[in-house]
Formats: C-alpha cells, sequence, structure tokens
C-alpha cells in the first residue's frame, strides 16, 4: 500500500502587514527586507485567534477536498511550536472542534521542518494499515514570539496553516521516498528562549540550511532510484529566497519549477510547505503524476524532505 496526501488545506489571517508597515516601528526597510529574505509582506493572526484556530480551519478545508469525513480520521498529527497552551496539545483541541471522534492526536515539534516529519510519521501508519487516513496540520501563530527589538529576525515571520489527509493512493503515486534529521549540536543556533521569544544566529543557520536542504533534495531522489531529470516541481520551506534558490539550483532546475510564495507570506513555519502546495496546485503548476520534493529544516536544528509522486 502507497501512502499520499488525497485532501489539502491552507488558512491564513486577514490582516496583512507589508514592509512599509514594519519600517513605521523599527529600523529597517522594504528595499532591505525585499532584497536579503523575498518578503514583500506576511499575514498575522487577530488577537483573539489562537493557533488552533487556524489550523482547525485548514483541516476542515482538506478534509472537503479529500471527500471524507472527519469521524474517518484516525490520527491528528499537528506540527507546530507556537501551540495555544503546553497541554491539552493543538492536536486534541482540533480533535474536538472538528468532530473527529475516533482520531487519536498529538502535537510534534520540530519546528520548520515538522511539515515533512509529520508527513513522514502519518506515512508509516497509514502504510501499516493502523489508520485508514491521518490529518496532518502545519501551523504557527509566530506573531506572539516575535522579538520585536530584535529587526534582524522580526521581520521575517507570518502566521498560517496547512492541512492535508494522508491517505491510501494507488501504485507508483504518494511519497516515495523520504529523510529526516537533526543536530542537537545546533540547537542554539535557533531557539525560542525562556520569555517566549525567537533567537536565532542567522549567519550559522544561513550556512547550515543552504548546505542540508540540496544534500536532502538530492538524498531523497537517490533513495528512490530518481535523478534530477525526474524532478518536475520544488517546494521548499519559505524562510529566505536565496536558501531556496540554493536547492533548486542543486536540482539543477529552471526557476518556473520551483514554488516562491515567500513574497505574500514571510516565514511561516511548519505551515509553509503546505501552504505552498494549495496555492501552486490552484495555479495549476503542479499536475497529476508531477514528481514533487518536498523539503524544510528548522530549529533543533532538524531537516527532512519527501520525493511524492502527486495524485491518488
Amino acid at each position: 500500500m502507497n501512502a499520499g496526501i488525497i485532501g489539502i488545506g491552507k488558512y491564513v489571517p486577514e490582516k496583512v502587514v507589508t514592509n512599509f508597515d514594519l519600517e513605521k516601528i523599527m529600523d529597517t526597510s522594504d528595499e532591505w527586507i525585499r532584497t536579503r529574505t523575498g518578503i514583500e509582506e506576511r499575514h498575522f493572526a487577530a488577537e483573539d485567534q489562537e493557533t488552533s484556530d487556524l489550523a482547525v480551519a485548514a483541516a476542515k478545508e482538506a478534509i472537503a477536498k479529500a471527500g471524507i469525513t472527519p469521524e474517518e480520521i484516525g490520527l491528528i498529527l499537528v506540527a507546530t511550536v507556537t501551540q495555544d497552551q503546553t497541554f491539552p496539545s493543538v492536536a486534541c483541541m482540533v480533535q474536538e472542534q472538528i468532530g473527529a471522534v475516533n482520531a487519536a492526536a498529538m502535537d510534534q515539534a520540530a519546528a520548520c521542518a515538522g511539515f515533512i516529519y509529520s508527513l513522514v510519521t502519518a506515512k508509516h501508519f497509514v502504510e501499516a494499515n493502523t489508520y485508514k487516513y491521518v490529518l496532518v496540520v502545519g501551523v504557527e501563530k509566530l506573531s506572539k514570539v516575535i522579538d520585536w527589538k530584535d529587526r534582524n529576525t522580526a521581520v521575517l515571520f507570518g502566521d498560517g496553516a496547512s492541512a492535508a489527509i494522508v491517505g491510501p493512493v494507488s501504485e507508483g503515486r504518494g511519497i516515495v521516498s523520504f529523510e529526516l534529521g537533526a543536530d542537537g549540536t545546533g540547537g542554539k543556533n535557533l531557539y525560542l528562549t525562556q520569555q517566549d521569544t525567537i533567537t536565532m544566529n542567522g549567519r550559522e543557520v544561513f550556512k547550515f540550511a543552504v548546505r542540508q536542504m540540496g544534500e536532502s533534495a538530492v538524498n531523497v531522489l537517490e533513495k528512490a532510484g530518481l535523478t534530477k531529470e525526474d524532478v518536475d516541481f520544488l517546494v521548499p520551506h519559505q524562510a529566505n529566497i536565496r536558501i531556496m534558490e540554493s536547492a533548486r539550483e542543486r536540482l539543477e532546475l529552471p526557476p518556473e519549477k520551483m514554488s516562491k510564495t515567500i513574497h505574500k507570506y514571510g516565514n511561516t513555519s511548519a505551515a509553509s510547505i503546505g501552504i505552498s502546495l494549495v496555492d501552486e496546485l490552484e495555479a495549476g503548476k503542479i499536475k497529476e503524476d508531477d514528481l514533487l520534493v518536498l523539503v524544510g529544516f528548522g530549529g533543533g536544528l532538524t531537516w527532512g524532505a519527501v520525493a511524492m509522486r502527486w495524485g491518488k
């Protein structure tokens, strides 16, 4: 049995914050942010919107697209580092609000690599015939952990959610290979302080990401017995346009074969790869039987990649 994505959805809050808005509250500029990161604007949740609210909205869309009912979901995996509270988990909150009464539920914390980690976890449960359908959600409300005194990180992040139903797909489709990894020695370069604000050594994280994103993308192709020429589309974690371009160049893909949504949403951490998938599907850039490479990295330090043949 092969496991793949049979329905996918996203949600981004209504409030849009542009680079020009940030110019008014800190020593930065639209030109500085755009040229160094590729970001032009990001979405921030309302004060009364919690991480679980964003997750539920994306989950409902994914369930509808998959054509299943919440009662059919056997497991809910929520990738996030910005839970509403320490416990109960966001996954349990989602379970209640969507009516997935038969689902087990847990959160997974792999930061920006979380969506990949949860996809791979879901794959194993489905292929082992433990659960027929697994709901995977990548969601963050990063606006509540931004350090507004640190102009180097404050301009990077946005809020949002993406969700996917992972279930059985036809032969040759779905997740064909994956790679997960972690290097705890690099944790000091990207972390959440005890005051709940993001701290990052940008130079070290950049060097790590440029190396790891490209390596992981190549590794999953080799594991699947595929080549760079087989790749139809690359969906990288939307952290920084220069990091993304390095991964694209490593795969020798033309620019039109890489998802680029960072200009609209900023870095939405665990939500970014799923949000990009939805946007590219809606734009007609991803088609049935396309070979996709999804790749991300995050705090931990963590990384993950998936090679996937799109379709049910």
